[in-house]
């Protein structure tokens, strides 16, 4: 499960996204590293750590 600084950053980044019209194509948790990765758009690749601090890969 993601932790709850995840989970808000996830929104708020989601939201983000699709207010640009931006298509979301997968959210996905990785287990072995606990980090949450969101593929968006052309090239867009966002990486959140469990403290909740992202950044693009």
């Amino acid at each position: 499960m993601p932790t709850a600084e995840q989970s808000i950053r996830c929104v708020i980044l989601c939201q983000s996204l699709t207010n640009t019209f931006t298509p979301i194509f997968l959210v996905r948790l990785d287990e072995r590293t606990g980090n949450l990765f969101i593929l968006a758009g052309d090239n867009i690749e966002i990486e959140i750590y469990p403290d909740g601090i992202w950044r693009f890969l």
